[in-house]
């Protein structure tokens, strides 16, 4: 825009400059002719005051009066500064005031004189070899009656008049410089008022080029320059409304892109992958880094996956499988292919949608285990019940021995059924979460020490010696009857698996102090030194129906619900419970509860 101004002001100085040398020459040669018409004016009234004065009839011999006019010549020069020649009709020079007039030439056929005689006054500049300078020459006809008699000559240099015009030149080009620099000030100054509002447009429109849409331009008039702002103006404010839009548009879907569980990866006409959301790369294994830009064959992915998405490539149609993935982890995925289209192209690539259905398939199996182990479990009591009930039908009712044993054998089965069909019961509302807890504040000394007089009796069948150790002033907010289901059914657990003779232990302890030095969680452990459970078994101890020992479970008429009870009322508590044990070292339950909720 520099650049511009510079050309601007240059033009303007340049036209400028030419206007007023053309004025100012024109000017010059006006003055000068003025100042020539002026001088010639002069002469003509200075010869016609010595015509009148003097006298210049032609009487006498010629010597005597080329003398007389020669003095007479030199004496009007004293008062005229100028060269004055009488000059007879015939062309002969008969007085002169600076040359001898014997010496001259006849002056009938000079240009003046010729004027003279015809017009009545005559003119001519030219240059004198006698005198070595321009001359301004004026002569005028002396007439008796309607004939001419003589001609008188004036002439002067015309030094002065050149020195005038060269000073009137002088002071013209001073001037014209003078106003040369003004012309190119104020040229500069037009230039600078025209481009300083199209540098602070042409600003703008880079300004908003870059992205930065508040940018404005500054108008001030209404003019051209003035309406061009305010297009661009309303233009920026038209983008800046705009791409509002569109970032509030890519706010939201970069949002719903990385908030996504399912993955999305898409591949454009190219065949390069050009988009990856956070849950596809912990899907995939491979960061956007290690994979936007590169080509789907190259992107070190599972042979099937790879071939699912070029034979929806291929077939630009629509494709859903299931996968296994084995890396990073192994994961069941619900694989979507969609080819996609944009308005006036066929094709423009593949949106790819992968669903983790781990979990889901995970659910599926355990709800068919769920419903297996069930059936199995509800069809031995049933079986034995069946069993014996048909026996006493056949006539076993006669023998009241037998009868007596076969009708307790149906009670328990029916009681164990009882408390299968209960337990299956309460640990579906648990899961469902159903049931609502009620908190409040539980003192923990006495609601051991209670839960162990209920199991008491229990453990005093085998011998076994229930012991606590938790201090006085320990409290816990919670559900106290769901705790109590908590502390019965690890306490029922330990007396089961422990050997005749053996311990069961319940200790409470405090952890995790705050800045305030407040206790914030609480640790109850409940120790026997029973069996112990064996290490490949420990990770599966809270799942339902799991039994570590079979055999002994049915014998002690457990449901092999207990533990999966008691770790999702845990749960319910916002607490954490894990199992610590050896083979016939004994076992540990831990659990971690918040003291305040």
């Amino acid at each position: 825009m520099m650049k511009f101004r510079l050309k601007l002001t240059l033009i303007l100085t340049v036209l400028i400059a030419c206007s007023m040398l053309t004025a100012g020459i024109f000017m010059a040669r006006l003055l000068a002719q003025s100042h020539m018409n002026a001088l010639q004016n002069n002469m003509t009234r200075e010869l016609k005051i010595i015509e009148v004065t003097g006298d210049w009839s032609l009487n006498g011999p010629e010597s005597a009066l080329i003398e007389t006019y020669t003095a007479k010549s030199k004496r009007i020069k004293e008062f005229t500064s100028a060269t004055l020649t009488f000059i007879r009709a015939d062309g002969k020079v008969l007085g002169d005031s600076d040359q001898d007039p014997a010496m001259m030439d006849n002056q009938l056929q000079t240009p003046e004189i010729q004027q003279a005689r015809t017009e009545g006054y005559g003119f001519k500049t030219r240059y004198s070899d006698t005198l070595n300078e321009n001359m301004l020459y004026a002569a005028i006809p002396i007439m008796n009656g309607k004939e001419i008699t003589s001609y008188l000559r004036l002439a002067i240099g015309l030094e002065q008049v050149d020195a005038a015009v060269r000073q009137l030149w002088y002071f013209l080009i001073l001037g014209l410089l003078l106003l040369l620099l003004i012309a190119a000030y104020v040229s500069y100054r037009i230039a600078k008022s025209i481009t300083r509002p199209m540098e602070q447009i042409t600003r703008v429109a880079k300004q908003i080029t870059d992205m930065n849409y508040k940018a404005r331009v500054n108008t001030k008039s209404n003019d051209e320059i003035g309406q061009l702002g305010h297009a661009i103006n309303v233009m920026a404010d038209s983008l800046q409304l705009q791409m509002n839009h569109i970032q509030e548009n890519e706010s939201r879907l970069t949002g719903v892109l990385e908030n996504m569980v399912s993955g999305v990866m898409m591949i454009d006409r190219e065949e390069r992958i050009v988009l990856l959301n956070p849950s596809a790369e912990e899907i995939l294994g491979f960061s956007s880094q290690e994979l936007l830009g590169k080509k789907y064959k190259e992107a070190k992915q599972q042979f099937e996956f790879t071939k699912l998405i070029e034979e929806s490539i291929e077939g630009r149609e629509h494709i859903r499988d299931e996968m296994i993935f084995y890396f990073p982890t192994e994961r069941i995925l619900e694989i979507n292919l969609n080819p996609i289209s944009q308005v006036g192209e066929e094709w423009s690539g593949v949106l790819i949608v992968l669903h983790d259905i781990t979990a889901v398939r995970r659910l599926e199996r355990m709800r068919s285990e769920f419903v297996a182990n069930v059936s199995h479990e509800l069809k031995t009591p049933i079986a034995a019940v069946k069993g014996f009930a048909e026996t006493l039908l056949a006539g076993a009712l006669n023998d009241k021995e037998t009868a007596k044993s076969f009708l307790q054998i149906i009670f328990d089965e029916s009681e164990r059924l009882n408390r299968l069909i209960g337990d299956i019961l309460e640990l579906s509302k648990i899961e469902s979460k159903r049931i609502p807890l009620h908190f409040s504040p539980v003192h923990m000394a006495e609601f051991i020490e209670k839960s162990l007089n209920m199991m008491s009796t229990e453990a005093k069948k085998k011998g076994i010696v229930l012991s606590a150790e938790v201090d006085e002033d320990v409290y816990l907010e919670a559900d106290e009857d769901r705790l109590r289901q908590i502390f019965i059914n690890l306490l029922s657990n330990g007396i089961s698996y422990t050997q005749d003779g053996g311990k069961v232990k319940v200790r409470v302890e405090q952890i995790s102090m705050n800045m305030d030095g407040e206790y914030e969680r609480l640790r109850i452990v409940v120790s026997d030194t029973g069996i112990g459970i064996p290490k490949k078994d420990l990770p599966r101890i809270f799942e339902r129906f799991y039994r570590v020992d079979k055999a002994r479970s049915r014998i002690s008429g457990g449901t092999g619900l207990g533990l999966s009870i008691v770790k999702h009322l845990v749960e319910l508590h916002k607490g954490t419970i894990r199992v610590e044990s050896e083979v016939g070292m004994g076992t540990k339950f831990i659990i971690d509860l918040p003291v305040i909720h």
